[in-house]
């Protein structure tokens, strides 16, 4: 991806972005998850931004490389943050349950449902390797914090066990939730606490059966004093 000036735009703009890309990548977005990667062109892309065709290939060579950036934007500020609270000070439940908050914050509030995409046939391609490798790594950690939770709740420090996996899948259950909203198959607008109750459901479901509201409390501190109490819009 580039970040020169291009040729001169069509139009004014008519995307919310500071760059080009970024009204690119936001037009992107919309059509992706409303019409599909398939039937979206880069023609229809540059269209709705405003800019000849030509001038989108400035930016991105292909359609591939539009897909890899607005992927790449949905896990790379969940693991970082991941990161940051993996090596936190405080106990495994509470990391789990702050990562929970900041990336269910990050899948229901985009203005694009770019969870979506993760379903696409063109991702099992070479090309979205880097994109696998990323989500597989988020997946570990939420496994490895999974794992010390419950040896906090359970006292059994053995061998990491199914249940570790089920708070990535509770967090990632998040997508469909909201996609269901947006088609009118579930009430909305979406919950305001959603975030806090799949993190909830998260401890919940390795056998936590106290009340959370110290967890949650210490949870949305730690997320301010790790630098990830407002996640980065993809």
């Amino acid at each position: 991806m580039t970040t020169g000036p291009g040729r001169p735009r069509l139009t004014s703009q008519r995307r919310p972005g500071q760059t080009t890309p970024e009204e690119i990548l936001d037009a992107a977005g919309e059509l992706f998850t409303t019409k599909g990667f398939a039937a979206t062109s880069t023609r229809l892309i540059a269209e709705m931004v405003g800019i000849r065709q030509a001038s989108l290939y400035h930016h991105f060579p292909n359609k591939e490389e539009i897909l890899a950036a607005l992927l790449e934007e949905t896990v790379s500020p969940a693991l970082a943050a991941a990161e940051r609270l993996t090596d936190a000070a405080a106990p495994a439940t509470v990391r789990l349950h702050a990562l929970a908050i900041y990336d269910v914050t990050q899948l229901t509030t985009t203005r694009w449902n770019l969870g979506a995409l993760y379903l696409l046939p063109e991702l099992l391609t070479d090309r979205f390797e880097p994109f696998r490798t990323q989500r597989t790594l988020l997946r570990g950690h939420y496994r490895q914090l999974a794992d010390r939770a419950l040896t906090e709740i359970t006292g059994d420090s053995g061998s990491i066990s199914a249940l570790a996996d089920l708070p990535f899948r509770i967090v990632e259950s998040a997508i469909a939730t909201r996609a269901d909203i947006e088609r009118g198959l579930l009430p909305g607008p979406e919950n305001e606490g959603a975030a806090g109750l799949l993190a909830d459901a998260c401890l919940r479901t390795l056998g936590w059966t106290a009340p959370l509201d110290e967890i949650r409390a210490k949870s949305r501190a730690l997320l301010a004093e790790t630098g990830g109490g407002t996640p980065l819009h993809r």
